[in-house]
């Protein structure tokens, strides 16, 4: 709507318009949904609050059977040939709309990258304490950037450098997969280790309990 058009009635003291407009406006911005008069389909597909299908119909035909139940109709599928649209109240279809998106962003793993800082004067406790580290980041499901830093001389020795970063990359073993190989940046030597995608093995099935052998019956005698 023009920028007119809300002036005029904001002028004219048309409150109801007023905040109608807003709500709409508001729920514009928050999806891009198509409701009602926005719908341009020719024809749709329309299925009922109760999930009926009513059949393809034209969208003022779809609108008015809506208003007599006091409902929107709402294009739920508007790739779809034709688009479908539902009979439905639509603040109703944004609130479970909202809450099925946060239920799956819950769902949704945030990978972060952690990162582990050497020197090429690194002691081997010192090693050892960071591989650890890292190792309890990818088995946690995050990625590790192992990064090491050269100073002064230190870059005419960027061959010890490497060797620390490749052993580093090495001691992981099947717990990560190297996503980006060693490589500097200025004067600094890092590589990126993701986890491992490695399926775990299948678990044995629990041994089947022994069978007890059973004793034979004694026969049973005749009568003579």
């Amino acid at each position: 709507m023009c920028p007119r058009r809300f002036r005029q009635n904001r002028e004219a003291g048309n409150g109801d318009f007023w905040r109608s407009t807003i709500a709409l406006d508001k729920r514009s911005a928050k999806s891009f949904i198509r409701i009602n008069e926005k719908i341009r389909a020719r024809e749709i597909r329309v299925i009922d609050e109760n999930g009926e299908q009513l059949g393809i119909l034209p969208p003022f035909e779809a609108m008015r059977i809506a208003r007599e139940r006091g409902l929107d109709l709402v294009e739920v599928s508007p790739s779809a040939v034709p688009p479908v649209c539902r009979i439905q109240d639509y603040g109703r279809f944004l609130y479970e709309k909202e809450k099925s998106d946060r239920a799956a962003k819950k769902k949704q793993k945030v990978i972060t990258v952690k990162e582990v800082k050497f020197s090429v004067t690194v002691d081997d406790h010192d090693y050892q304490t960071k591989k650890n580290q890292a190792v309890r980041f990818l088995v946690g499901g995050d990625k590790v950037k192992a990064s090491l830093r050269f100073r002064g001389r230190q870059m005419a020795h960027r061959d010890l450098g490497y060797a620390i970063v490749n052993r580093f990359i090495q001691d992981i073993g099947d717990v990560g997969v190297v996503e980006f190989m060693p490589r500097m940046e200025g004067t600094i030597l890092h590589a990126i280790i993701a986890p491992s995608k490695k399926q775990e093995a299948p678990k044995p099935k629990p041994p089947a309990p022994p069978q007890t052998a059973t004793a034979p019956h004694p026969p049973v005698p005749q009568a003579q």
